[in-house]
């Protein structure tokens, strides 16, 4: 991926091209910003996601029958879960309880069991929020959490430290998307959302240099990323005037583009 050669302290140099690292949208105000200021918006996967096989899950030689609670941290969990399941033709019991970090993640299971509240716990966005509802459940039930190569830290060392009967289960994997084709194009702004975007930039071109290619970052893991490979950070999300990457996208664009 090549750029134009200056530095990156140049603020508020216009901006014609923007790649945000996520795929395509059906709808999204980037389309609204692409059109009020007339510049270029593309999007492209810079991570993506694929299934460990029954046949290697087998070899981890863990059952997911054999738990009464399973924790979900994604709709991605959910999806290689069943997919492993219906692949070893498992059917999970009824009384399976089932833990959920966040609302849209527990709605998201609908797809997959009957669904019933006395079986479904739902948290606000992190494990502590679940906290009352695991302890409660601690002395009776054998825990499963299914997650890819990366593993759930926060989730981990909860479990860990509380003491609870558990095990990890990997059922995807987390990875690069090949990005090779973007060897010889420049974009104004390069658009991060987590640190795998970062490591993702640096696995397809390891000579990257950021020269006045300007970075917008979501968020404090993404931003720690991008400090630790000493690249220059011009706009960043969440803030308190702008929550969303859009309207820091904006606020920079207001002056950026203002002639």
């Amino acid at each position: 991926m090549s750029t134009n050669g200056k530095t990156a302290g140049e603020s508020y140099k216009k901006i014609k091209t923007i790649l945000i690292s996520q795929p395509k949208p059906e709808r999204s105000p980037y389309f609204e910003l692409a059109k009020k200021y007339d510049i270029t918006i593309d999007f492209r996967q810079f991570i993506h996601v694929e299934e460990v096989t029954a046949k290697e899950f087998r070899k981890a030689r863990v059952r997911p029958d054999e738990y009464s609670a399973i924790i979900f941290n994604s709709k991605n969990s959910i999806d290689h879960f069943f997919r492993i399941c219906e692949e070893m033709r498992i059917k999970m019991p009824q009384d399976t309880k089932y833990f959920c970090l966040s609302e849209t993640i527990s709605n998201y299971l609908q797809k997959f069991i009957v669904y019933r509240k006395r079986k479904v716990f739902t948290g606000k966005r992190k494990i502590i929020d679940l906290k009352p509802a695991l302890m409660k459940h601690k002395a009776k039930e054998k825990f499963l959490l299914p997650c890819s190569n990366l593993g759930s830290k926060d989730i981990s060392s909860f479990l860990t430290e509380n003491e609870f009967d558990w095990q990890e289960a990997m059922m995807y994997r987390t990875v690069s998307s090949d990005l090779s084709d973007l060897k010889d194009i420049t974009y104004d702004v390069l658009v991060f959302f987590s640190p795998l975007g970062i490591t993702s930039l640096y696995e397809n071109f390891p000579d990257f240099k950021q020269n006045e290619t300007r970075l917008a970052i979501y968020g404090n893991s993404t931003k720690q990323a991008v400090d630790e490979k000493g690249l220059t950070i011009n706009i960043q999300a969440p803030a308190p005037q702008v929550p969303s990457m859009t309207m820091a996208l904006e606020q920079y664009l207001q002056e950026s583009n203002k002639n």
